[in-house]
């Protein structure tokens, strides 16, 4: 694949996982964002976030974003604030199409439940905390995504032959 896919959603609606799938499957370069930035830094996203400050990780991932406009055949697993700024939304089409998978609060709440590093959700792990937080972001991630694709109870094999198939589509579209 000639661009580079852009996978965006919430924490734990799937990006990593179909990610891994879309290398593994189609031989896509992987970056995973958060992973990236870690090793950039020598600390995790939670040490970023409580040394350094929330605006200070945003624009590390905006860095990033830019350092990609020559990549492709790359899939990139975002962090789930990436499409909340501007100019992120705009880096990401500069190389590649924007897949949103969405996933409902439940979903997200049982795939990060047990899991504390989620700077975000420390203190609030709960489904009502999660549906107020993605409330406030879907219109984001809609409004940044070329695709959408439901990632609720769905296949990673088959979620991944859906955004292929939507690429392909929307290139020949284009």
């Amino acid at each position: 694949m000639s661009q580079n896919i852009f996978l965006i959603g919430f924490m734990g609606a799937g990006k990593s996982t179909v990610a891994r799938e879309l290398r593994d499957q189609y031989g896509m370069r992987l970056i995973e964002m958060d992973e990236q930035i870690e090793a950039q830094e020598g600390r995790s996203i939670s040490q970023i976030f409580a040394e350094s400050g929330e605006a200070y990780f945003r624009a590390l991932e905006t860095r990033l974003l830019l350092s990609l406009e020559q990549e492709s055949n790359t899939v990139v697993s975002c962090g789930g604030g990436v499409p909340m700024r501007g100019e992120n939304v705009a880096a990401m089409r500069l190389s590649g199409k924007i897949i949103y998978l969405c996933a409902s609060a439940e979903t997200i709440y049982e795939r990060v439940k047990d899991f504390h590093t989620r700077p975000l959700l420390e203190g609030n792990m709960n489904v009502e905390y999660i549906r107020s937080l993605l409330a406030q972001r879907t219109p984001k991630y809609q409004s940044a995504a070329d695709i959408t694709v439901a990632a609720d109870g769905n296949d990673v094999r088959a979620v991944c032959e859906e955004i292929l198939q939507k690429v392909q589509t929307a290139a020949k579209i284009g």
